[in-house]
């Protein structure tokens, strides 16, 4: 594309594999995911990241893939849900979890659901507080994950079938 002003050439790690392409500038991650690497995990739900469908991790942090621009994400590590096991081999142990609770109905959440839960059993093991955390919970480790702690950690996260009582069990499930 030589030197056209509105596309980039862009690398992301996704899933552990580089992935170099030429972006248009206005391209969210969201549909680079879907329709170039045909990862459709993330799902376009509300297209305003209000929903959570599309949610995936960006350097091991939680995001609205439906918001971000895939240029200014250029050397970043992105991890969806196919990536989330690692080799593939066996389900991530949050994966496993919303299986054996049926924390799911319909299904079409519960990739960003997932991917949620993990970004925020990190954000907790780090000691990043929530809206309910106690004052008193001392800052130099991590926060302890109640029910209440869960769904407002995954309240960016929306479930239209209403299977949030099967999903705040599987993340319980699945705390160290």
């Amino acid at each position: 594309m030589g030197n056209d002003p509105h596309h980039s050439e862009t690398t992301l790690r996704v899933n552990g594999k580089p992935h170099t392409l030429t972006v248009d500038h206005r391209r969210v991650l969201l549909d680079l995911l879907r329709e170039d690497l045909d990862l459709t995990g993330a799902k376009k739900g509300c297209d305003h990241g209000q929903c959570g469908a599309c949610t995936v991790l960006v350097d091991g942090r939680r995001v609205n893939s439906c918001l971000l621009f895939a240029v200014a994400l250029d050397g970043c590590e992105v991890t969806t849900v196919e990536g989330l096991s690692g080799d593939g081999k066996e389900p991530h142990p949050l994966q496993r979890a919303f299986l054996e609770r049926d924390a799911f109905q319909c299904g079409y959440c519960t990739p960003g659901q997932i991917c949620s839960a993990a970004g925020m059993l990190a954000e907790a093991a780090a000691g990043h507080p929530s809206h309910v955390t106690a004052p008193a919970t001392p800052s130099a480790g991590p926060v302890p994950l109640d029910r209440e702690e869960i769904r407002e950690r995954m309240s960016g996260n929306l479930c239209r079938c209403g299977a949030y009582p099967r999903i705040a069990e599987a993340v319980e499930d699945v705390i160290p």
